[in-house]
């Protein structure tokens, strides 16, 4: 499964929530998500629309990384 192209900061912070991400605070245009889950873990997202592909996947890498999934595993859980 490819990345999408179109997301919006906001999307993905709904989107990540299924893995247990909460948004902690914003400020300005980057939205702070933390979780407990698989130990305590914080992530960084800017607002913007859309994000910029590299920043995407370098977000993803680092989901991807605490939670021990593959690419396509990750993507799955977060979109379909």
């Amino acid at each position: 499964m490819k990345l999408p192209r179109d997301l919006s900061g906001e999307a993905l912070a709904k989107a990540l929530s299924k893995l247990g991400y909460v948004v902690d605070r914003q400020t300005g245009s980057h939205i702070r998500l933390t979780t407990q889950e698989n130990g305590e873990h914080h992530i960084t997202i800017p607002n913007h629309s859309p994000i910029k592909i590299g920043t995407l996947s370098a977000i993803m890498r680092d989901v991807e990384d605490h939670f021990n999934l593959t690419r396509d595993e990750c993507l799955t859980r977060l979109f379909l």
